[in-house]
C-alpha cells in the first residue's frame, strides 16, 4: 500500500508549455558548480564501494541446477532407497567445493561426494521407520559458503521385504569404523557361527576399520554388513550388525600390487592415476596374494627403515605370525632404495620414499588392496 497523500496546496497542473517550464524551474533549481562537483565525487565513491561487493559475489559458491530448491519435500517408503543429488560450483580460481551434511543424518543414511570446482554429493538412505525427518546440507570452498539447503522427508510405512545390496566393487568401496567390540558371524543371523570378534583399536594403536562389501537388511530394524576381516587365514569375511559400526565412508581408489612384475598401480574410478616399481616379499617370506584394504596411515617414524610414511593393511604374513602386532603387511618407504624393484622384504611392500609420499597424497585410508 502506498503512502497516504500529504495535505496542503495542490501541485499546479501546467496547461501550456510556458507553464511547464515554470514548473520545472521551480521544482528543480539548477545546481551550482560546487554542488555538482560534490555530487560527482559522491557517485565515484559509491561506485568504488560497489566494486568489491560485485567481485565477492562473482567468486562465491552457488548451488547448480540439479540441486532441489530449499525446503523441498520428499516422500520415501520404509525399505526403499531414497537418493537426493546436490551440486554446487565456485568461480574462485583453484578453489575446491565440498558439499556436506549439516548436523546428524537419519540412522543408516550416508553421503557420497565428489569435490572440485564443480562438486556433487548424493544423499542415500533406506528408511527403516516411518515418520518425518529433516536433513540439511551446506556447500563451501573454504572462502565462501552458499546458503544451506534444508529438505523435509516423510517416510511411509509399508510391508517389509528383505533385501541384499552391494556396497563395494572395483571402482567404489565403502568402509566404517568399529564403534564397539562386536561378534562377526558366518552368516547374517544371530544364530550363525562366530568367526571372530572385532576390536575398536588396531595393534598400531589406531581406530579399527573394516571394508564393507555388501549389506543384508533382514527386517525393518535390522541390517547386517558383510565385511572383510584383518585375520588369518587371509581373505576371510564375515557378517556384523550395522549398529556396531559407524557411518559408511566412500573411497574411489583401488591399489593393485603385481608381485611378478614388482609394480604397484593406483586407480581412481577404474582409471590409472599412479604407478611405481616396488619391493615385495622373498619366496620364503612372501607377500600374501588376495583381497585386502588399507587399514591405517602412520608418519613420523624414528626408524628410517620404514621411510617417511607407512600404511597398515589387513593382510597378514602366514609365516611370520610372531611379528609384533601379529605380522601385518605394510606398504611403506625405505632407506635402501637401490634394492627396489625386487623380492627383498619379509612380506611388506616397499616403495622409494618419493613414491610413497606421492601415493600418500592420492590414496586414502579404506582403499581396497589387491595383491596378485
Amino acid at each position: 500500500m502506498g503512502r497516504p497523500p500529504r495535505r496542503g496546496r495542490p501541485t499546479p497542473t501546467p496547461d501550456r508549455p510556458e507553464d511547464m517550464n515554470r514548473l520545472l524551474t521551480a521544482t528543480r533549481p539548477a545546481p551550482r558548480p560546487a554542488a555538482l562537483a560534490l555530487a560527482l565525487a559522491a557517485l565515484a565513491a559509491a561506485l568504488l564501494l560497489l566494486t568489491p561487493s560485485a567481485h565477492a559475489q562473482a567468486s562465491g559458491v552457488a548451488w547448480t541446477s540439479s540441486t532441489p530448491s530449499d525446503q523441498s519435500h520428499f516422500t520415501a517408503t520404509v525399505g526403499k532407497e531414497l537418493d537426493i543429488t546436490l551440486a554446487a560450483s565456485t568461480s574462485a580460481p583453484g578453489a575446491v567445493v565440498h558439499i556436506a551434511a549439516v548436523g546428524t543424518l537419519p540412522v543408516g543414511a550416508g553421503v557420497d561426494w565428489t569435490d572440485g570446482s564443480q562438486a556433487q554429493s548424493i544423499f542415500h538412505w533406506t528408511p527403516t521407520s516411518a515418520g518425518d525427518y529433516t536433513v540439511r546440507f551446506a556447500a563451501s570452498d573454504g572462502l565462501a559458503t552458499a546458503a544451506s539447503r534444508t529438505y523435509k522427508i516423510h517416510v511411509n510405512g509399508g510391508p517389509f521385504v528383505a533385501r541384499a545390496y552391494t556396497l563395494s566393487d572395483d571402482k567404489i568401496a565403502r568402509w566404517a569404523v568399529v564403534l564397539r567390540r562386536a561378534a562377526v558371524r558366518s552368516a547374517p543371523r544371530a544364530s550363525a557361527h562366530v568367526v571372530t570378534r572385532l576390536a575398536t583399536m588396531t595393534t598400531d594403536d589406531t581406530q579399527n576399520i573394516v571394508l564393507v562389501l555388501d549389506a543384508m537388511q533382514v527386517s525393518a530394524k535390522q541390517t547386517w554388513y558383510h565385511v572383510r576381516l584383518p585375520i588369518l587365514p587371509n581373505n576371510t569375511t564375515g557378517w556384523v550388525l550395522r549398529g556396531n559400526l559407524g557411518s559408511l565412508y566412500t573411497v574411489h581408489t583401488h591399489l593393485y600390487v603385481d608381485r611378478a612384475n614388482t609394480t604397484a598401480t593406483l586407480k581412481r574410478d577404474g582409471k590409472t592415476i599412479f604407478t611405481t616399481r616396488v619391493g615385495v616379499g622373498k619366496s620364503f617370506w612372501p607377500t600374501p596374494a588376495g583381497e585386502y584394504y588399507i587399514r591405517d596411515k602412520m608418519t613420523n617414524f624414528g626408524n628410517p627403515f620404514y621411510g617417511p610414511i607407512a600404511f597398515g593393511t589387513s593382510a597378514r604374513s602366514a609365516v611370520l605370525t610372531d611379528w609384533p602386532g601379529g605380522g601385518f603387511v605394510g606398504v611403506h618407504g625405505t632407506n635402501e632404495p637401490g634394492l627396489i624393484p625386487g623380492h627383498i622384504s619379509h612380506g611388506c611392500i616397499r616403495l622409494r620414499n618419493a613414491a610413497i609420499l606421492r601415493l600418500a597424497q592420492l590414496m586414502p585410508v579404506g582403499t581396497p588392496l589387491s595383491v596378485s
